[in-house]
């Protein structure tokens, strides 16, 4: 039996993404393929890959309206789902991130539930329905799957932690040579941002999504701006639908060897033509990020990662 798509008459895109879709000559095609794979609840394949994770990748936006991009982490059912529509998380955010002052009943949410050993991962954007001192519960908004292009597989092994364990938290005003060195030696990070509008109806709320690449793909230019390829992949163009309307996004990257992390947060334009796209091999676009603030936590992933496979789908692109 065929598992029901998007019930809703309005798009499941918002005004940014179909204007972008509409740009790129795609937007009758997502219309179909959007109203088939975009749900406003999990299926079961998807309750199950959350309740088999070790960790979840969570967006939310703090009260200057900046996005974040956050990691959670727990023993494997640390996310439960007991219905179709409802998500439950039993982890504490790690000390220094900044879920910490953003958590709260109400608030828009995006999470990413991706298993970088299988290259599996699913998004879900919704609303935080409680907030308590052990965790939070989610009530869904939108559902989907997303190709596992880009993603370097890596499996990993969680140690025994305290989450609110005090670990050296270092404020990042500028790009220093610890966080250079992160960011050029980085094949993955994630990026969150929003786009929080009564006019985008069910579309409403917080995106949190991967990118990959090899080490190196992020390059790091003057003035603490980042410049990012973006390769070719499902065209619903979420992250830089939200961007259309919102110019503000979160980054994470993290130190798979050491577990430090680095959550940045600022603003971001895309590039969509010029002859600087041409330097990044397979790009079909851009997009730049300029630091506004941002915070590294030393020490603070209590997982432990194997050597990367990287994406087959990188072949000759994927660096610069």
């Amino acid at each position: 039996m065929a598992i029901p798509g998007w019930t809703r008459t309005e798009s499941p895109f918002h005004h940014g993404e179909l204007a972008i879709q509409s740009r790129m000559g795609v937007q009758e095609q997502m219309d179909k393929q959007g109203r088939g794979s975009i749900r406003e609840f999990m299926p079961d394949q998807h309750r199950q890959l959350y309740a088999q994770l070790p960790y979840l990748i969570v967006g939310t936006v703090d009260a200057a309206s900046y996005p974040w991009a956050s990691i959670l982490v727990g023993a494997p059912g640390f996310v439960t789902s007991p219905d179709k529509r409802t998500l439950q998380i039993a982890a504490k955010p790690l000390f220094g991130d900044p879920l910490v002052g953003t958590l709260a009943d109400g608030i828009d949410i995006g999470l990413l539930g991706i298993e970088l050993p299988t290259r599996r991962r699913n998004r879900m954007n919704g609303i935080v329905t409680m907030a308590h001192s052990e965790g939070f519960e989610v009530q869904v908004r939108q559902s989907f799957g997303n190709c596992p292009k880009y993603i370097q597989a890596r499996t990993s092994r969680l140690d025994e932690f305290g989450p609110t364990t005090p670990k050296p938290v270092h404020l990042v005003k500028t790009l220093g040579e610890i966080e250079k060195t992160l960011i050029a030696s980085a094949d993955t990070f994630f990026i969150a941002t929003a786009y929080q509008s009564g006019a985008a109806g069910f579309s409403s709320g917080v995106d949190v999504s991967h990118r990959g690449g090899k080490p190196g793909f992020v390059r790091i230019d003057e003035d603490d701006t980042l410049t990012v390829p973006d390769f070719s992949g499902n065209c619903h163009f979420n992250t830089f639908g939200n961007l259309e309307m919102n110019p503000k996004a979160g980054l994470l990257f993290i130190d798979f060897g050491t577990g430090d992390l680095l959550y940045l947060t600022g603003t971001a334009r895309v590039i969509w033509e010029g002859s600087e796209i041409k330097v990044y091999k397979g790009a079909e676009r851009l997009f730049r990020f300029q630091l506004n603030q941002g915070y590294r936590v030393d020490g603070s992933l209590p997982l432990r990662w194997s050597t990367p496979e990287f994406s087959p789908f990188l072949g000759s692109t994927g660096s610069w």
